[in-house]
């Protein structure tokens, strides 16, 4: 009789098991792979962005460069057109690399400075190291004043641009870029190194 409870008890024992293995695992779906959201949202991934306003503010008083505001909308076709152009273009992402900081907001900001004739997208400013929003640096539009395109941000192939040499200063020295054109971005972007007050 032990040996048949025995038996049993092993019995009951390889029953359990089996039926547990035969048991499909538990899985969680497969989540397909996403890239990681960065500060960037696309206009440029190599360079480096202020994640806020108060950041940026900070970062160009505290290293003496301007900031460029880059407002846009991600479901925004003109912002999507703009963002492309921007990011493509290797002279631009140089100078803003090098000579501002930079930050591209999906909101708008409580700072009405930044909304001089209106909120719109995508729209462009500038703000002097003084913390000083540059409303006289213009895009060509005189409906949207802040306004760009892809057009503005291609190199523009009149003669009255033709051959023009990008000069900026900076704290240790002086830079020099020839181009064979100018975008108006890129013109507006050498107009905001030109700071509106030299001491802070």
């Amino acid at each position: 009789m032990k040996m048949l409870k025995g038996l049993l008890s092993v019995l009951l024992v390889l029953v359990t098991l089996s039926s547990a293995m035969g048991k499909p695992e538990a899985t969680t779906p497969k989540k397909e792979k996403r890239i990681p959201q960065t500060l960037s949202r696309g206009w440029g991934d190599q360079l480096i962005w202020a994640q806020t306003y108060e950041e940026a503010l900070f970062w160009s008083r505290s290293k003496n460069k301007p900031l460029m505001v880059i407002f846009h909308l991600e479901d925004c076709p003109h912002s999507q057109s703009l963002k492309k152009a921007f990011a493509e273009d290797k002279v631009i992402q140089t100078l803003a690399d090098e000579e501002f900081v930079i930050l591209n907001l999906v909101y708008e900001t409580t700072d009405k400075h930044l909304s001089p004739d209106g909120q719109y997208v995508p729209r462009i400013l500038f703000v002097d190291p003084s913390m000083t929003v540059r409303a006289d640096i213009t895009g060509r539009y005189s409906n949207r004043l802040y306004a760009y395109e892809p057009a503005d941000m291609k190199l523009c192939k009149s003669e009255s641009c033709c051959n023009a040499t990008i000069s900026y200063s900076t704290s240790s020295n002086a830079q020099h870029h020839s181009f064979g054109f100018v975008s108006t971005v890129l013109s507006n972007m050498q107009r905001a190194l030109k700071f509106l007050k030299t001491e802070l």
